[in-house]
């Protein structure tokens, strides 16, 4: 009888198909657009079933104002003396070599990982990333929002130092694991995603390097809240009508953006419309669907996606949807 207990009481076989390691990072940066720097990093190397193998930790002299000191904390002073991103390069990719990269809101850490090391010109040796809000949402997780302290409140992990790279990683490491063994126990497949690197890079040349002179930090940082406008190519493909929620997006589908985005929002579009969506700068009763990190914001475009019955997503979840959008059916190209 014992024995048929145990027996009953065992865990289920890991998954063949998981990973067989993870490096859990998090990078601290100057700002959220495409020619912003990190100015530390920090990663938890953890093993096939999310047991911590290593951590390490790096400060990183971005070579220009160091941005919302007030959330990270690093001021120039204390950056000065800090290694380069090339400096410190090769030792950031032995720590994610062969391992999948793991950071809440990973496309994100990504994008910002990737473009320095196109800046280094050097390679970056992952090539998949997993997102734990994905995760999160794919196990169901009662959570609030998707914020880190959410995560490792219920998971009950304490955070002693929001916004330093070292202690995210480990509030994620900490709070990654239980999800990693619940999806295990689910046989829930991950929501691995490729990590495409860049391939080139160029800042533009800014008017003081043109001028052949250091870089001179400002006095205070000021997010850009105005880009200029870009002519978009026309999508080929005809709106095929709303995004169903919980579907997936199909090409021709118009979507529009409201708000602060954790990616630089060109980019964001750019990928969007590499994959056959319609940009669309306002809202109507033809938008497909309206993303929002704060869909409860009184803007113009929130406010007429309400009243107009437009499913609303969040970034993470249209990153997400960006790498599954269903073609096009066939024929249905305008030219």
């Amino acid at each position: 009888m014992l024995e048929d207990r145990t027996a009953a009481a065992s865990p289920a076989p890991w998954p063949a198909a998981y990973p067989q390691g993870y490096a859990v990072v998090d990078v601290e940066t100057t700002g959220l657009a495409r020619d912003d720097r990190i100015v530390s990093a920090a990663v938890y190397q953890l093993d096939a079933r999310g047991r911590v193998e290593d951590q390490w930790y790096t400060l990183v002299n971005p070579e220009r104002d160091p941005g919302p000191v007030w959330i990270h904390g690093l001021t120039s002073e204390v950056l000065d003396g800090a290694p380069l991103f090339g400096e410190i390069a090769g030792e950031f990719a032995q720590r994610l070599d062969g391992r999948v990269l793991v950071a809440h809101n990973a496309a994100f850490d990504w994008s910002m990982i990737a473009r320095e090391y196109a800046r280094a010109r050097a390679d970056v040796p992952v090539r998949q990333r997993l997102c734990t809000i994905a995760l999160s949402k794919d196990l169901g997780l009662p959570l609030p929002n998707h914020k880190l302290e959410s995560l490792a409140a219920h998971y009950g992990v304490v955070q002693q130092r929001a916004h330093h790279a070292l202690d995210d990683a480990r509030v994620l490491a900490e709070a990654f694991r239980p999800s990693l063994h619940l999806a295990a126990e689910a046989g829930l497949r991950l929501p691995l995603l490729a990590c495409q690197p860049l391939t080139e890079w160029s800042d533009g040349p800014s008017p003081a390097r043109s001028a052949g002179i250091g870089y001179q930090p400002s006095s205070s940082y000021r997010p850009a809240t105005w880009r200029p406008s870009r002519k978009r190519p026309a999508c080929p493909y005809p709106n095929p009508g709303r995004y169903a929620p919980g579907g997936q997006l199909v090409q021709g589908m118009r979507v529009a953006f409201s708000g602060d985005t954790s990616i630089d929002r060109e980019l964001l579009e750019d990928r969007a419309i590499d994959a056959g969506l319609h940009i669309a700068t306002s809202v109507s009763r033809l938008t497909s669907l309206l993303v929002t990190n704060d869909p409860d914001s009184p803007t113009s475009k929130t406010a007429k996606a309400r009243s107009f019955g437009t499913p609303v997503v969040d970034e993470a979840a249209f990153v997400q949807l960006l790498s599954h959008v269903t073609p096009a059916p066939t024929g249905a190209n305008r030219a």
